[in-house]
């Protein structure tokens, strides 16, 4: 007679029902998404999930998303979802989805690119246009857990007014905490990309980061690695992510 023990499936493998709470607009581009699931309970502020869609017809799309929220015990996650061209998963969200809906999703992934208080700082991040989300998640959980320590964000984005949680963004760095915020853009007037003067000058205020977060188009991680390297930060505390061309 056999006693074998049932395996349990982690949960960071397994689809989970997940219904939409609440769709809110962020730009006119990127909506926001609340969603009550099971993964809400069991997230670092900075992972992702995969969020997969089943049509009537048993078609189905998937597609990962950075998780916008810190854990805040409410049983809902944010996610920011930006309208893509011929996005199938994106295209429904912008779209179609309503409160209400269902989807799956699975997760949540990326433990090494992932932060709470306990980890310490000073923490520096860098974001290339909807890279920002998953840092915003990081900056949302250190006002909650950790405001003393230091921060930066260098915010590479199109437009300011394509800038994603801009006003928040901006009435974090004018809390008193010790947050800056130094945002450049590419198509504005006058405007130009992450180059050594930004780096110096988030580096001024932070003084010498001990955690280091990029998240964006290969591009702009690839530069921005570079500039922070040159500046004279230890490539061992710098995590990247990278998505696009």
């Amino acid at each position: 007679m056999s006693s074998a023990t049932p395996v349990t499936e982690p949960i960071v493998f397994r689809w989970h029902q997940a219904e939409i709470t609440a769709i809110a607009p962020v730009t006119s581009q990127v909506k926001s998404f609340r969603l009550r699931c099971d993964i809400a309970q069991a997230y670092r502020a900075g992972q992702h999930v995969d969020v997969r869609l089943t049509a009537e017809d048993g078609y189905q799309a998937q597609r990962s998303y950075s998780i916008a929220s810190a854990p805040d015990g409410s049983g809902t996650l944010e996610l920011m979802v930006e309208a893509l061209p011929d996005g199938e998963v994106s295209g429904w969200f912008s779209e179609a989805a309503e409160v209400g809906d269902r989807v799956e999703l699975r997760g949540p992934i990326g433990g090494s690119f992932s932060w709470d208080g306990p980890d310490g700082g000073p923490l520096l991040l860098g974001a290339g246009g909807s890279g920002v989300v998953p840092l915003l998640a990081m900056l949302r959980q250190r006002a909650l857990v950790a405001p003393q320590i230091p921060a930066a964000l260098i915010y590479s984005a199109h437009t300011r007014a394509g800038a994603i949680a801009l006003p928040e963004l901006e009435r974090l760095a004018g809390d008193g905490t010790g947050f800056s915020l130094h945002i450049t853009t590419t198509r504005d007037a006058g405007g130009r990309r992450i180059d050594a003067a930004l780096v110096a000058g988030a580096l001024t205020r932070l003084g010498r980061p001990e955690k280091v977060f990029l998240c964006g188009s290969n591009r702009f991680v690839g530069a921005a690695s570079d500039l922070i390297l040159a500046a004279g930060v230890p490539a061992g505390v710098i995590r990247t992510e990278r998505f696009g061309s």
